[in-house]
């Protein structure tokens, strides 16, 4: 398997332009685990949801080429080079709360967002 420095075709990136909180990290890899999946967590923007944008996500089974990619205790959060201007700076958590338990996306980009949290405006 390559790693960010000997494979060209994955942008390693500054902490700067995402990041995959140690929460968020731990979650991937329980859940890719229990699927016999890599620890690869992707997040992409869509159009959609009641703000304009949706996050989603997904376990990939390895980057794509030109993405963008951050490792956090061994789990990598990858993300396309079409989203990543849209997400750039941001962070991704777990949380867990009394009204369930969910990704976050705090992204300093975003100007207004739903409730839920899925969803954004640039």
């Amino acid at each position: 398997m390559a790693t960010l420095a000997s494979d060209p075709t994955i942008v390693d990136v500054a902490p700067v332009d995402i990041a995959l909180t140690p929460a968020a990290a731990a979650r991937v890899a329980a859940i890719a685990q229990r699927q016999d999946k890599p620890a690869v967590l992707r997040l992409s923007v869509d159009g959609g949801g009641c703000s304009g944008f949706q996050y989603k996500f997904g376990l990939a089974d390895a980057p794509d080429v030109n993405d963008t990619v951050a490792e956090t205790d061994g789990v990598r959060l990858v993300v396309d080079e079409i989203s990543i201007d849209l997400v750039r700076g941001c962070s991704v958590d777990y949380v867990e709360s009394l009204g369930g338990a969910a990704f976050r996306v705090e992204n300093p980009q975003a100007a207004s967002g739903c409730g839920c949290g899925t969803s954004f405006a640039i």
